[in-house]
């Protein structure tokens, strides 16, 4: 889906709340996903011309309903073709102006209990994120062609389960729980650091992200993961004004100006972190949140207590055998222990292999080796970062990155 960038955002925002209603009233998963995308492509079309309607959201599932009408009266079967015609020619009306907001059951119903994990999260990522197929891949370590069947699959799989559109019950819900959190998370992190693109953030997409927890918490109220998925966003979201310049070009956290991080959210943030910690049950989404708010409750980058961020990775670590926790946590070992105690930590991951040619592992071997000397292989690992990430905010920091070193060193060699 392509569309302008001044009506992107909003389609973005609204295109999980229309394919909700699309599939509340047809009962088709895939045929309402493909009326959503005919609906997004007419806006993207009509409206930086003649303006966006008084009412997006009815104009969107108007559009949308009618190409399910035309769907159905083309079917073979007559018989058929005429009644969901008559029973969706009913829709075809505008929504009222405050039309309900589907997002939530969206979101559960796409981690329905027939699918597994790997299948329901790419498929409630496609339709309540708007992610694309390229950018759930690299998510999940897998080609996109792969990601794609998976994706297919699971639309059937949801079809073939009649599932009704509707919240679960309590005991389902919290089956279905982990998949909507993790869900989430994947939102959120592609809208804080995008895998691709001209920007380094959809803050869109991360805002959404947000709200849709925020729900999640007022349904769950006691869950301790879900306070403590809400507090990460929060405490990470907090430092998005001092993470790039005027002209977008990113600031590593080392260099930020801390006064321009939202104390609000900060706070917010920290209390929900301690009072699910208090509860005793520590998940994952608690200990990311406890890092982060280790970070945000320091005053200096200088003053950070890395030892205790290096203990709360280690622990996350063991949790989640996750090889971009073990990436983070040989920057933090390097900074408690120095660059040699980082590097330690890569050589072992890369044998074992998980994280392929991902840029980020390049990019923090190139950070390790510029703090322990190595400027040549520093540069070569910049270098390969940038050649290896689709962001092109994050491409031109790592060149940068790459180029003022290879000047510190002819500098240091002139002087010498």
């Amino acid at each position: 889906m392509a569309f302008g960038t001044t009506t992107e955002g909003l389609l973005r925002k609204l295109a999980p709340q229309v394919l909700g209603a699309l599939v509340r009233r047809s009962g088709d998963f895939a045929a309402a996903e493909d009326a959503t995308q005919d609906a997004l492509v007419a806006a993207a079309s009509q409206w930086p011309v003649d303006g966006a309607p008084e009412n997006p959201v009815g104009w969107l599932v108007r559009v949308g309903a009618r190409r399910l009408v035309d769907q159905h009266r083309s079917d073979d079967a007559r018989r058929r073709r005429e009644e969901l015609a008559a029973a969706m020619s009913m829709y075809a009306e505008p929504e009222p102006a405050q039309a309900r907001d589907d997002t939530l059951v969206l979101m559960f119903m796409c981690c329905h209990p027939s699918l597994t994990p790997p299948s329901a999260i790419p498929l409630t990522l496609r339709a309540v994120g708007g992610l694309t197929t390229r950018e759930i891949a690299t998510a999940f370590l897998v080609p996109e062609a792969t990601m794609a069947q998976r994706i297919s699959r699971a639309k059937a799989k949801v079809n073939e389960s009649g599932a009704r559109f509707s919240l679960p019950s309590d005991a389902e819900r919290s089956d279905r729980l982990a998949s909507v959190l993790h869900v989430l998370y994947l939102m959120f992190n592609e809208g804080y650091a995008t895998s691709s693109g001209p920007t380094l953030a959809r803050a869109d997409l991360s805002a959404e992200a947000i709200r849709l927890t925020r729900l999640v918490l007022d349904s769950l109220p006691a869950d301790p993961e879900v306070a403590g998925l809400l507090a990460l966003m929060l405490l990470t979201d907090a430092r998005r004004p001092a993470r790039t310049t005027p002209e977008g070009e990113l600031i590593p956290l080392a260099e930020q100006d801390r006064t321009l991080w939202d104390r609000d959210l900060i706070d917010e943030g920290t209390r929900l972190i301690d009072a699910a910690l208090a509860r005793g049950v520590v998940g994952e989404y608690q200990l990311q949140a406890a890092i982060a708010a280790a970070h945000d409750r320091t005053p200096s980058h200088e003053e950070t207590d890395w030892s205790e961020i290096v203990s709360l990775y280690a622990l996350l670590e063991r949790m989640t055998g996750n090889p971009m926790v073990t990436l983070n946590r040989a920057v933090a070992a390097a900074m408690a222990h120095g660059p040699a105690a980082g590097l330690e930590i890569l050589a072992a991951l890369d044998e074992d292999g998980r994280l392929g040619d991902h840029h980020r592992i390049y990019a923090v071997r190139a950070h390790l080796l510029e703090m322990n000397g190595d400027v040549d292989g520093a540069v070569e690992n910049y270098r390969e970062a940038a050649a290896r990430t689709a962001n092109l905010a994050e491409r031109n920091y790592l060149t940068l990155r790459a180029a003022e070193a290879n000047a510190s060193k002819r500098s240091t060699s002139s002087s010498g």
